[in-house]
């Protein structure tokens, strides 16, 4: 299926950080974790380091393994106020990565994606806890539901896979263990067992 056939999947990124455990306590100490982020002094650091990239990269790859084959996932993040125009907007595992650009908010940009999508019938899903960005956009064919619901949902996705990584590697998989049973049925009567 190709990924425009399937409804869009679009992450208020900030928004999701700040409002899961799971992310926030990802955000790099000197930042100052459970405040409000000041993207723009990363610009100002001399040595270039960026106390959300721990936090955002652990979102995105949660994204990825939820939307697979289900979404065509859109995580926009917030870079109005960045003195720096070095965020490039780029596409990892399958999750398109937008920062807004300077003088831009997320918000905006949310609203371009959701209206454009709107325009065409498709249908979206909108996540963010900001309900001012839920009533701007809200309604068929956009369907919101708030940062913590998706956070739950993606904490859920990661322990299912964690649990299944761990059982696979625990278990010794024989060529027999990776037919389907109708595929091993006949691999039988072709032997003659």
């Amino acid at each position: 299926m190709a990924s425009s056939s399937l409804p869009l999947l679009v992450i208020d990124g900030y928004n999701v950080i700040y409002g899961a455990t799971r992310y926030e306590t990802l955000i790099d100490e000197h930042a100052g974790a459970g405040a409000l982020a000041d993207v723009a002094h990363l610009s100002r650091d001399p040595y270039g380091h960026d106390p959300f990239e721990r936090a955002r990269e652990a979102l995105i790859a949660d994204v990825a393994a939820y939307a697979q084959g289900s979404y065509d996932p859109i995580v926009v993040f917030d870079a109005a106020d960045n003195l720096s125009d070095e965020r490039p907007n780029l596409s990892r595992a399958g999750v398109r990565v937008v920062f807004s650009r300077t003088g831009e908010s997320a918000d905006a940009v949310i609203e371009r994606l959701a209206t454009r999508a709107r325009s065409t019938g498709r249908d979206v899903l909108l996540v963010t806890s900001d309900n001012t960005i839920r009533f701007t956009v809200g309604g068929v064919p956009i369907t919101t539901v708030s940062s913590q619901l998706l956070a739950r949902d993606l904490e859920t996705t990661s322990r299912e896979i964690e649990t299944e990584r761990q059982e696979r590697s625990h278990g010794r998989m024989t060529l027999e263990d990776r037919l389907s049973p109708a595929a091993r049925e006949k691999l039988r009567e072709m032997m003659g067992r």
